[in-house]
């Protein structure tokens, strides 16, 4: 519901908003350039002196008014020739034009209404409370990607486009709601929909009849500060009845001609004032900096309007349309589902068209947007969830065991979690089986075990539908077709063999770089942003599934290239080994941000086995800082499979690498990457009790061996590898 009451107004008014925004941003910088350019009165100057050194140099002075910056103008006649002038305060002389800002006013009219009189000022009023429903169902849709409003700036990950349109956001909310909602005031407040508010005394009924006297014998003039000023209006020549009117921030009173008494006044208003406050928050107008401040914030606008298109676009193409899906108050059955890459939500897509043919009504939504109180008709809760890195939750699963916890009980609704992963991944289904323990001890009632998917395995999927079926009591077929990603075809460039004498047969397969569009560029789409660590997955001929490498290579290198071992009947290794220069593959990319060396020059320490120096190999390569990073690696044999053998030594000398330590397991004496590591204890263990990070990629009964014995050399540190994780400093990509 927020997501589509955030969408439809931003796509629908998105060009009367830009209007909006860009006119407004403008028309910021002339309050700030007035006060800058008006010569200001002097602290504890009073209007009874101003005025007399005007009337000085301009003796047919009807009025002198003071504007919000301190401009100070005086209007007069001169042998029945009306003049005006912008008033230095110091001498009265004149010394600018009093004409009015043709580019403030043609600014003005776009800004208010369009030049189109009262239709444009409604138009416009129209897109300012779109702006208003934007800014609040974006705050609320940030925090809830966020985590939560205490997560307000925590670290984004996901395409460009997405991630420049929250930070804008962010910063820029404050500003938008501050903007619209005065706008909509100001509307109503134009059309008399609000009190009027000016508070005017009645005109004196008698007056001295006496005329004449010198300015600075009146003593409420005398009193009156300039910056205190708004308005001085000096009475009809030859007119005894007439009086000064002067209005001030405190309010408007009359004075006697004669006598210089203040002979009525009216303080000003608390509606007046609250409507001048809310005029000068809107305008600028006496609070240049704010208006400045707040017209950079418009200026986010535009390009939160483009950013916002790109996202909507790769939204459509990333996750399945869901037809006839109920709102969430008015279903009988609640499918959350948690994702990273956009596979999880076609599952759900299949589930909720199988249950609605079926007859239920079903809402299909984030688990990021979970909210008991709303379901008020449901019966059951379906969680789909996918696993993010090393048990992490996924994008659209950020937040949900915090507000569970945050819960005084769970629904009394029945629950039911399918997880989704990888079992060739150490950590899989690591999320769901997280929610699964966390819904078990908040007392969350059981409508089916937990069960989980592999590999996306449609097999899988429908066996956990019958299951449902029969816990529902009616017939369920999940027949799942996935969505094909958006691919790419990748052209082999080169290769490099190795492992053929020690019957592991590898290569180094370096793909050339697919031409991207500056669309794609800025949504992120495609190969358009990515660096060593991400994964590309490789769909083989013959099969839907894809198998997923990590890249050794950065977009900034100009290549794409993987590591592939062959593997004895395996589909898409058995190809990709098979190819030949100007050969072709088909593969598109995901991102891996948890697995990244990170900013800084704390010390890297990359431990990697056989085809895990892929990632390893790309980090040092873009180690362009050169920070320090230690590299162990292990092989079978170093005539055999060395990979990256040919440019660790140039890699070296361009202190890219500062140290590599070899572990060789196919020779009279083997070692394996964990002897290594207790070969060099003391200097591990000194690294990373000075910081260094540590980072992990290989099969999992390496990771494991390394695991332990980094367990064993931080023991006598009071350091451990868990204690690591948690504070994000060893991370593992592991296979």
């Amino acid at each position: 519901m927020i997501r589509a009451l955030h969408r439809w107004p931003g796509l629908l008014a998105l060009a009367l908003i830009t209007i909006l925004a860009l006119s407004g941003a403008a028309l910021s910088v002339f309050p700030a350039a007035e006060r800058l350019a008006a010569p200001q009165a002097k602290a504890g100057l009073s209007v009874a002196t101003l005025a007399e050194r005007i009337k000085a140099v301009y003796p047919g002075v009807e009025q002198i008014r003071r504007a919000p910056s301190g401009r100070i103008t005086a209007y007069w006649f001169d042998q029945g020739r009306p003049g005006a002038a912008v008033i230095d305060p110091a001498t009265g002389q004149g010394v600018a034009s009093a004409d009015p800002n043709q580019m403030l006013r043609w600014l003005t009219n776009l800004h208010r209404a369009l030049f189109l009189g009262d239709g444009g000022r409604i138009a416009m009023a129209g897109a300012a409370a779109a702006m208003l429903v934007l800014s609040f169902s974006g705050a609320a849709l940030v925090a809830r990607r966020a985590g939560g409003w205490r997560h307000w700036f925590a670290r984004l990950r996901g395409p460009l486009a997405g991630r420049l349109h929250v930070e804008i956001a962010r910063i820029a909310v404050i500003g938008l709601v501050l903007s619209s909602a005065t706008a909509l005031w100001m509307t109503a407040s134009t059309f008399d929909l609000l009190p009027d508010g000016d508070a005017i005394p009645a005109f004196p009924a008698e007056v001295s009849g006496e005329t004449g006297i010198e300015l600075h014998r009146m003593a409420t003039l005398r009193r009156t500060p300039v910056a205190e000023l708004r308005e001085l209006s000096f009475p009809y020549p030859g007119d005894a009845t007439d009086v000064f009117t002067l209005k001030t921030d405190r309010g408007t009173g009359y004075l006697d001609q004669g006598t210089g008494a203040l002979i009525a006044w009216e303080d000003l208003s608390g509606w007046a004032r609250v409507s001048e406050t809310i005029y000068m928050l809107h305008t600028g107008q006496g609070a240049a900096t704010l208006g400045l401040v707040l017209g950079l914030m418009a200026l986010g606008v535009p390009a939160m309007g483009a950013t916002g298109v790109l996202v909507w676009r790769a939204g459509r193409r990333g996750r399945p349309r869901i037809r006839g899906n109920r709102p969430a108050g008015r279903a009988e059955t609640i499918v959350l589902v948690g994702s990273e890459g956009g596979s999880t939500w076609g599952f759900a897509a299949t589930l909720h068209a199988a249950l609605s043919e079926a007859g239920q009504n079903v809402h299909v939504g984030p688990m990021s947007g979970f909210a008991p109180e709303r379901y008020i008709r449901a019966e059951r809760i379906i969680v789909l969830v996918a696993t993010y890195g090393d048990g992490a939750a996924p994008a659209s699963a950020r937040g949900f065991l915090d507000r569970l916890d945050a819960a005084d009980r769970a629904p009394a609704l029945p629950l039911a979690v399918l997880g989704f992963g990888d079992r060739s991944f150490p950590a899989y289904c690591a999320f769901a089986r997280a929610v699964a323990t966390a819904a078990e001890a908040k007392g969350w009632p059981e409508l089916l075990p937990l069960a989980t998917v592999d590999r996306q395995s449609e097999q899988d999927f429908a066996r956990w539908g019958r299951a449902l079926g029969q816990a529902l009591g009616i017939p369920l077929e999940l027949a799942h077709q996935p969505v094909p990603p958006a691919t790419e075809t990748l052209t082999l460039v080169s290769r490099r063999d190795y492992g053929a004498q020690v019957q592991a047969p590898t290569a180094i397969l370096r793909f050339a770089l697919p031409r991207v569009s500056l669309w794609q560029r800025l949504s992120g789409a495609s190969f358009a942003r990515f660096a060593a660590g991400d994964l590309i997955g490789i769909l083989p001929e013959g099969s839907s599934v894809p198998r997923f490498y990590s890249l050794a290579s950065g977009r900034r290198d100009g290549f794409i290239e993987i590591v592939v071992k062959k593997h004895p009947g395996g589909l898409c290794s058995g190809q990709l080994t098979a190819l030949e220069p100007g050969q072709t593959a088909t593969g598109f990319l995901r991102r891996n941000p948890g697995f990244r060396p990170g900013r800084g020059r704390a010390p890297l320490i990359l431990i990697g086995a056989g085809t895990g120096i892929g990632p390893l190999a790309g980090f040092v390569r873009g180690n362009a800082r050169r920070r320090p990073v230690h590299l162990f690696f292990g092989m079978r044999h170093p005539d055999s499979d060395f990979f990256y053998g040919e440019e660790m030594p140039a890699w070296q000398a361009e202190r890219r690498l500062t140290r590599l330590v070899t572990a060789v397991s196919r020779v009279a004496r083997p070692s394996y990457v964990q002897d290594a590591l207790h070969g060099d204890a003391a200097e591990v263990a000194r690294l990373i009790r000075d910081g260094a990070r540590v980072m992990v990629c290989g099969g999992h009964d390496m990771a494991a061996g390394v695991a332990d014995a980094l367990a064993e050399i931080l023991a006598p540190s009071g350091l451990s590898p868990e204690a690591l994780k948690a504070k994000g400093r060893y991370v593992e990509d592991v296979y």
